[in-house]
């Protein structure tokens, strides 16, 4: 007999381990969604938020503080008036646009959509103007460092695209206006049609600079006075057409 042990059955290799099979995802807490405002909500905003982009220039106020400080406040008035213009054409944007989706909508329920379509067809370019401005280069602290380092050549390139952006926007917002005060009449909610009488021509610019080298910047005070205060004119002009619509929307459409 041999004396070699018993043979044993071959131990098996440990088994691989399962691959990693991840557990379901968690769901996501569910976050509501606030609903998107309403264009009459849209108006009332654009409305109110007027005191945060129309900034009223007092010109005395401005011009003794910028004497007070050796000419350093002026720079302040140049860049809210830079600012100014272009917060206020946003703003504008927003509420012109609102009180045309609005009336689209009174219209439409109201069965006049088709006869009121051209007026809003009349609208669409001229809102294109307005917001073709938002493209502009008008960044309020670049042009102030502009003026800055370049002194009175700086002010008088943007004293020069400020009047000129004054009088393109006017003339969009007074067609728009008018194309809705129509609209909204014939909507049985009358807003008062805006005054034709607010629009301006452009400065004579090469006169206006000339001028101010011959005073050795003298002028460049008056100029400055012309742009500031024919802001406030169109910013008081727009909101009493802004005070009709939005009293007409809260007394005949959002009641």
């Amino acid at each position: 007999m041999s004396d070699l042990p018993p043979s044993e059955p071959p131990t098996p290799p440990p088994s691989a381990p399962a691959p990693y099979a991840p557990g379901p995802t968690p769901a996501a807490p569910s976050v509501p969604v606030p609903p998107p405002a309403s264009p009459a909500d849209r108006v009332r905003v654009a409305w109110h938020r007027r005191n945060e982009s129309d900034y009223i220039f007092d010109f005395w106020t401005a011009f003794g503080w910028t004497l007070l400080t050796c000419g350093v406040y002026g720079y302040y008035v140049l860049y809210q008036m830079v600012r100014r213009s272009r917060d206020h054409n946003v703003r504008r944007i927003e509420l012109l646009d609102a009180a045309t989706a609005l009336a689209w909508d009174q219209a439409q329920s109201k069965g006049l959509g088709e006869e009121l379509r051209p007026a809003f067809e009349r609208i669409a370019p001229h809102m294109a103007v307005l917001r073709n401005q938002t493209t502009q280069f008008r960044d309020p602290v670049v042009w102030t460092i502009i003026s800055l380092l370049t002194g009175g050549i700086g002010h008088f390139i943007i004293y020069i695209l400020l009047d000129g952006d004054l009088i393109t926007h006017d003339h969009a917002e007074g067609a728009i206006e008018s194309e809705l005060s129509t609209i909204y009449t014939r909507l049985g909610a009358p807003v008062p049609p805006p005054n034709p009488a607010r629009l301006k021509g452009p400065h004579n610019y090469v006169g206006r600079i000339v001028a101010t080298l011959l005073t050795c910047g003298i002028y460049a005070v008056w100029w400055q006075y012309d742009i500031m205060t024919e802001g406030n004119r169109h910013f008081r002009e727009n909101w009493a057409w802004e005070d009709g619509l939005a009293q007409s929307v809260q007394q005949h459409i959002a009641a």
